[in-house]
Protein backbone atom coordinates (compact mmCIF):
# COMPACT_ATOMS: atom_id res chain seq x y z
CA UNK A 1 0.00 0.00 0.00
CA UNK A 2 2.42 2.49 0.98
CA UNK A 3 5.04 1.66 -2.04
CA UNK A 4 1.88 2.14 -4.37
CA UNK A 5 1.22 5.18 -2.52
CA UNK A 6 4.75 6.93 -3.00
CA UNK A 7 4.85 5.42 -6.81
CA UNK A 8 1.55 7.62 -7.45
CA UNK A 9 3.17 10.72 -6.04
CA UNK A 10 6.47 10.44 -8.16
CA UNK A 11 3.93 9.85 -11.13
CA UNK A 12 2.03 12.71 -10.00
CA UNK A 13 4.52 15.33 -8.96
CA UNK A 14 5.80 16.92 -12.03
CA UNK A 15 2.30 17.85 -12.62
CA UNK A 16 1.49 18.68 -9.57
CA UNK A 17 4.54 21.40 -9.24
CA UNK A 18 3.35 22.32 -12.73
CA UNK A 19 -0.60 22.84 -11.88
CA UNK A 20 0.81 24.87 -8.32
CA UNK A 21 3.44 27.32 -9.82
CA UNK A 22 0.77 28.15 -12.99
CA UNK A 23 -1.97 28.95 -11.01
CA UNK A 24 0.40 30.41 -8.22
CA UNK A 25 1.65 33.04 -11.03
CA UNK A 26 -2.30 33.32 -12.09
CA UNK A 27 -3.81 34.37 -8.82
CA UNK A 28 -0.89 36.41 -8.07
CA UNK A 29 -1.41 37.11 -4.36
CA UNK A 30 1.61 39.07 -4.41
CA UNK A 31 1.41 41.27 -6.84
CA UNK A 32 -2.14 42.30 -5.93
CA UNK A 33 -0.68 43.02 -2.43
CA UNK A 34 -1.09 46.61 -2.97
CA UNK A 35 -4.40 46.64 -4.44
CA UNK A 36 -5.59 44.54 -1.09
CA UNK A 37 -4.09 47.18 0.52
CA UNK A 38 -5.73 50.51 -1.15
CA UNK A 39 -9.00 48.56 -0.48
CA UNK A 40 -8.97 47.56 2.78
CA UNK A 41 -6.97 50.75 4.28
CA UNK A 42 -9.52 52.93 5.92
CA UNK A 43 -10.67 49.29 8.30
CA UNK A 44 -9.69 48.34 11.56
CA UNK A 45 -7.51 45.27 11.85
CA UNK A 46 -10.80 43.04 12.93
CA UNK A 47 -11.97 43.91 9.96
CA UNK A 48 -9.83 43.37 7.58
CA UNK A 49 -9.62 39.73 9.01
CA UNK A 50 -13.13 39.05 8.05
CA UNK A 51 -12.35 40.63 4.67
CA UNK A 52 -9.26 37.95 3.72
CA UNK A 53 -10.79 35.45 5.10
CA UNK A 54 -13.98 35.90 3.47
CA UNK A 55 -12.18 36.62 0.06
CA UNK A 56 -10.30 33.27 0.52
CA UNK A 57 -13.36 31.21 1.26
CA UNK A 58 -14.49 32.93 -1.95
CA UNK A 59 -11.93 32.25 -3.87
CA UNK A 60 -11.68 28.40 -3.00
CA UNK A 61 -14.92 27.68 -3.37
CA UNK A 62 -15.54 29.26 -6.68
CA UNK A 63 -11.88 27.30 -8.01
CA UNK A 64 -13.43 24.00 -6.39
CA UNK A 65 -16.45 24.56 -8.07
CA UNK A 66 -15.01 25.11 -11.60
CA UNK A 67 -12.20 21.90 -10.76
CA UNK A 68 -15.21 19.76 -9.78
CA UNK A 69 -17.94 21.03 -12.51
CA UNK A 70 -15.85 22.89 -15.30
CA UNK A 71 -15.91 20.36 -17.84
CA UNK A 72 -19.53 19.58 -16.96
CA UNK A 73 -20.43 23.43 -17.16
CA UNK A 74 -18.35 23.80 -20.27
CA UNK A 75 -20.09 20.56 -22.04
CA UNK A 76 -23.70 22.72 -20.82
CA UNK A 77 -23.10 25.37 -22.79
CA UNK A 78 -21.70 24.05 -25.60
CA UNK A 79 -18.67 25.27 -25.52
CA UNK A 80 -15.37 23.63 -26.35
CA UNK A 81 -12.04 23.22 -24.01
CA UNK A 82 -9.87 25.44 -27.18
CA UNK A 83 -12.38 27.96 -27.03
CA UNK A 84 -12.28 28.61 -23.65
CA UNK A 85 -8.86 28.58 -23.75
CA UNK A 86 -8.94 31.41 -26.47
CA UNK A 87 -11.35 33.25 -24.31
CA UNK A 88 -9.51 33.05 -21.56
CA UNK A 89 -6.52 34.03 -22.84
CA UNK A 90 -7.44 37.21 -24.56
CA UNK A 91 -9.22 38.34 -21.12
CA UNK A 92 -6.10 37.31 -19.07
CA UNK A 93 -3.84 39.35 -21.93
CA UNK A 94 -6.14 42.41 -21.48
CA UNK A 95 -5.76 42.14 -17.62
CA UNK A 96 -2.06 41.81 -17.49
CA UNK A 97 -1.85 45.13 -19.72
CA UNK A 98 -4.05 46.62 -17.40
CA UNK A 99 -1.90 45.67 -14.37
CA UNK A 100 1.43 46.54 -16.71
CA UNK A 101 -0.27 50.52 -17.51
CA UNK A 102 -2.04 51.29 -14.47
CA UNK A 103 -0.03 49.23 -11.96
CA UNK A 104 -3.71 47.22 -10.59
CA UNK A 105 -6.96 46.88 -11.48
CA UNK A 106 -9.65 49.76 -10.17
CA UNK A 107 -12.69 48.54 -9.04
CA UNK A 108 -15.43 50.22 -7.69
CA UNK A 109 -16.33 49.41 -4.29
CA UNK A 110 -20.11 49.99 -3.18
CA UNK A 111 -20.15 48.41 0.30
CA UNK A 112 -17.24 47.70 2.62
CA UNK A 113 -19.09 44.56 3.53
CA UNK A 114 -18.30 43.51 -0.19
CA UNK A 115 -15.03 44.01 -0.57
CA UNK A 116 -13.81 40.20 0.14
CA UNK A 117 -16.10 38.46 -2.26
CA UNK A 118 -16.24 40.98 -4.70
CA UNK A 119 -13.51 42.34 -5.69
CA UNK A 120 -11.04 40.18 -3.51
CA UNK A 121 -12.37 37.05 -3.76
CA UNK A 122 -13.73 37.44 -7.38
CA UNK A 123 -12.04 38.57 -9.98
CA UNK A 124 -9.05 39.77 -8.10
CA UNK A 125 -7.75 36.02 -7.14
CA UNK A 126 -10.04 33.61 -8.93
CA UNK A 127 -10.55 35.66 -12.56
CA UNK A 128 -10.61 34.27 -15.69
CA UNK A 129 -7.27 33.31 -15.86
CA UNK A 130 -7.71 31.15 -12.60
CA UNK A 131 -10.34 29.64 -13.60
CA UNK A 132 -9.07 28.72 -17.19
CA UNK A 133 -5.92 27.20 -15.74
CA UNK A 134 -8.19 25.38 -13.47
CA UNK A 135 -9.94 23.50 -15.89
CA UNK A 136 -6.52 22.86 -18.38
CA UNK A 137 -5.20 21.21 -14.93
CA UNK A 138 -8.21 19.14 -14.66
CA UNK A 139 -8.14 17.87 -18.51
CA UNK A 140 -4.10 17.61 -18.39
CA UNK A 141 -3.61 16.10 -14.65
CA UNK A 142 -6.98 14.69 -13.68
CA UNK A 143 -9.21 15.43 -10.62
CA UNK A 144 -6.44 14.44 -7.71
CA UNK A 145 -4.02 17.38 -9.25
CA UNK A 146 -5.84 19.57 -9.67
CA UNK A 147 -7.95 19.98 -6.39
CA UNK A 148 -4.69 19.29 -4.53
CA UNK A 149 -3.49 22.35 -6.48
CA UNK A 150 -6.13 24.62 -5.60
CA UNK A 151 -6.02 23.88 -2.08
CA UNK A 152 -2.01 23.98 -1.63
CA UNK A 153 -2.96 27.51 -3.14
CA UNK A 154 -5.65 29.06 -1.06
CA UNK A 155 -3.43 27.87 1.76
CA UNK A 156 -0.36 30.02 0.46
CA UNK A 157 -3.09 32.56 -0.48
CA UNK A 158 -4.25 32.82 3.01
CA UNK A 159 -0.77 33.02 4.81
CA UNK A 160 -0.77 36.00 2.90
CA UNK A 161 -3.58 37.55 3.22
CA UNK A 162 -2.96 36.92 7.19
CA UNK A 163 0.44 38.52 7.65
CA UNK A 164 -0.33 40.84 4.21
CA UNK A 165 0.73 43.90 6.14
CA UNK A 166 4.33 42.83 7.21
CA UNK A 167 5.45 41.38 3.93
CA UNK A 168 3.92 44.94 2.42
CA UNK A 169 6.38 46.77 4.80
CA UNK A 170 9.16 44.29 3.98
CA UNK A 171 8.97 44.74 0.06
CA UNK A 172 7.84 48.65 0.36
CA UNK A 173 5.97 50.46 -2.50
CA UNK A 174 8.74 50.18 -4.84
CA UNK A 175 9.45 46.44 -3.89
CA UNK A 176 5.14 45.61 -4.32
CA UNK A 177 5.15 47.45 -7.53
CA UNK A 178 7.71 45.49 -9.14
CA UNK A 179 6.81 42.38 -8.14
CA UNK A 180 3.14 43.17 -9.34
CA UNK A 181 4.86 43.96 -12.99
CA UNK A 182 6.96 40.77 -13.36
CA UNK A 183 4.00 38.72 -12.49
CA UNK A 184 2.10 40.46 -15.20
CA UNK A 185 4.79 40.08 -17.68
CA UNK A 186 4.41 36.06 -16.74
CA UNK A 187 0.36 36.28 -17.07
CA UNK A 188 0.92 37.35 -20.41
CA UNK A 189 3.21 34.76 -21.17
CA UNK A 190 0.79 32.27 -20.38
CA UNK A 191 -1.88 34.25 -21.66
CA UNK A 192 -0.12 34.66 -25.04
CA UNK A 193 0.56 30.23 -24.59
CA UNK A 194 -3.40 30.07 -23.97
CA UNK A 195 -4.22 31.27 -26.80
CA UNK A 196 -1.67 30.03 -29.60
CA UNK A 197 -2.58 26.25 -28.18
CA UNK A 198 -6.45 27.00 -28.28
CA UNK A 199 -5.57 28.32 -32.21
CA UNK A 200 -2.86 25.47 -32.73
CA UNK A 201 -5.70 22.76 -31.48
CA UNK A 202 -8.54 23.91 -33.86
CA UNK A 203 -6.26 24.15 -36.78
CA UNK A 204 -5.24 20.27 -36.36
CA UNK A 205 -8.88 19.53 -36.58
Amino acid sequence: MLENTLAFLVAVLPDLLRGIISLFIIVDPLGNIPIFISLTKEMEEAEKGKVFHTATLTGLILLLAFALAGQWILAFFGITLHSFMIAGGVLLLIIAIRILITGGLKEYIESPESVGAVPIGCPLLVGPGAITTTILNLQNSGIVVTLFSVLVIFGIVWVILRFIDPIYHFLGKTGSLVVSRVMALLIASIAVQYILEGLGNYQST
